[in-house]
C-alpha cells in the first residue's frame, strides 16, 4: 500500500525492525545503497525475526537508479528534522513514498531542497534531537495508514 524508502541506513536492527513493520502493514521497503551492514547480516534477521521472507524488499544501488527507476512527484514524502511541517499535516495517498535518511546523516540536503514541499517532520520537545528511525517509520507509516485506512482493510 505503502512505500518505505530507506536511504543508506546504517543500523541493522533499525532496517530489520522496519522490515517487520513494512510486512505488517502491508508496505514495501526500498533500500538505497551504500547500506553499512550485510543484509544478511544476523542482526536484520533477528529485529526482523520470522518476517523477513515475507518482505517485498527492493535493494537500489544508488540514489540515482532510484530515481530512475521511481517517478517521484507529489507522491513522496521526506522526513526530516529540518522542517516545521508535522507529518499529520501531510496526505498521504496509497502508494506513496516515505523517504527516511540514515541514522547519522539524514536525507541529503539536495533532495531535501528538490522536494521542500514535501518534507515532513515529527515534532519533538527542545530537549531531543532525533527519534530512532524504526520509531520514526513507525510512526509516519501508521498515520499514512490512518488517513487510508479504508483501503488499507481491503488488502487484508
Amino acid at each position: 500500500m505503502f512505500n518505505i524508502v530507506l536511504v543508506n541506513p546504517q543500523i541493522p536492527n533499525n532496517t530489520g525492525a522496519i522490515g517487520r513493520l513494512c510486512v505488517n502493514a502491508g508496505a514495501t521497503l526500498h533500500i538505497i545503497k551504500p547500506i553499512a551492514f550485510d543484509i544478511d547480516e544476523k542482526a536484520v534477521r533477528r529485529a526482523g525475526l520470522d518476517y523477513w521472507h515475507k518482505l517485498d524488499l527492493k535493494v537500489w544501488e544508488n540514489i540515482d537508479e532510484f530515481f530512475a527507476n521511481n517517478e517521484i512527484e507529489d507522491n513522496a514524502h521526506f522526513a526530516t528534522t529540518k522542517t516545521d511541517k508535522p507529518y499529520f499535516q501531510a496526505s498521504f495517498k496509497k502508494g506513496d513514498f516515505i523517504f527516511f535518511g540514515s541514522e547519522t546523516a539524514g536525507i541529503a540536503e539536495e533532495i531535501l531542497n528538490t522536494y521542500k514541499e514535501q518534507n515532513i517532520t515529527i515534532p519533538m520537545t527542545k530537549d531531543g534531537r532525533s527519534l530512532n528511525l524504526a520509531i520514526s517509520a513507525g510512526v509516519v507509516l501508521y498515520e499514512a495508514i490512518r488517513q487510508n485506512y479504508n483501503q488499507f482493510m481491503d488488502i487484508e
